[in-house]
């Protein structure tokens, strides 16, 4: 499976959001009453506010704080996975920086991400034109027919077809046997951690984990041996 994909034109990545704000009282008196309508049939019992922790699912309510790529490096006996991380508080800056990685690869180059289709990609689409940038090519999704979009999704593989159910990365890991270390933060916290107690880094490790996660994952699809510890390397921003 996948065995048609060139491992050195792939990029895996992965994003992680926050609400805009620090609270449901910090947001505009004209997005609060958007913010109400937007949620009214999800909320149940919740109130606006207690509800806003979860706003950084929705690009038109959080901010991306961190991108981490991995490019696949060595050879077919030898594979290895550079990652690097793109964070910070200035969501346009880092948005700029990760756009400036894409447009020096080549135009075709695959992206990969797990649930990509339905949530980071999109979510990165929207928040670019919020912030007034231009789209990588690899993200020009426009006016192309879906098998023109060469996009990369995990958890779109694992359904073949099926259209049910969402499956973890978590899962998939598990029942793939690839070894992973245990977080200390999960996805529900990013906004807290963030916000709360300001360690970027700490999100930026979890980021990270997790486009390991996804290229052993891929990895195991095309029934290969999963990539070495000592052959994994972390650069800086």
């Amino acid at each position: 499976m996948l065995e048609q994909y060139d491992l050195h034109n792939l990029l895996v990545i992965d994003i992680e959001t926050v609400p805009q704000y620090s609270s449901h009282e910090q947001l505009p008196e004209n997005l609060q009453k958007l913010w109400e309508l937007k949620t009214q049939n999800m909320r149940k019992e919740e109130t606006p506010d207690s509800f806003y922790e979860r706003a950084g699912i929705w690009a038109e309510f959080g901010k991306i704080v961190c991108i981490s790529v991995g490019l696949f490096t060595g050879n077919k006996s030898n594979i290895g996975l550079r990652i690097k991380s793109f964070a910070g508080h200035d969501e346009k800056e880092l948005l700029s920086n990760f756009s400036a990685l894409l447009f020096s690869q080549p135009p075709n180059l695959v992206l990969c991400a797990h649930n990509g289709k339905e949530f980071d990609f999109p979510y990165l689409c929207r928040r670019l034109l919020i912030n007034g940038l231009p789209f990588p090519p690899q993200l020009q999704l426009a006016g192309k027919k879906p098998w023109e979009i060469i996009h990369l999704d995990t958890m779109e593989l694992w359904k073949f077809g099926d259209y049910k159910n969402y499956t973890s990365l978590n899962l998939l890991t598990a029942i793939f046997d690839i070894p992973t270390p245990k977080d200390d933060i999960d996805g529900s916290m990013v906004g807290h951690v963030y916000w709360n107690e300001n360690q970027l880094d700490r999100i930026s490790t979890y980021c990270q984990k997790d486009v390991v996660a996804t290229a052993q994952l891929l990895r195991r699809y095309r029934g290969e041996e999963l990539i070495k510890d000592e052959m994994i390397t972390i650069v800086g921003q």
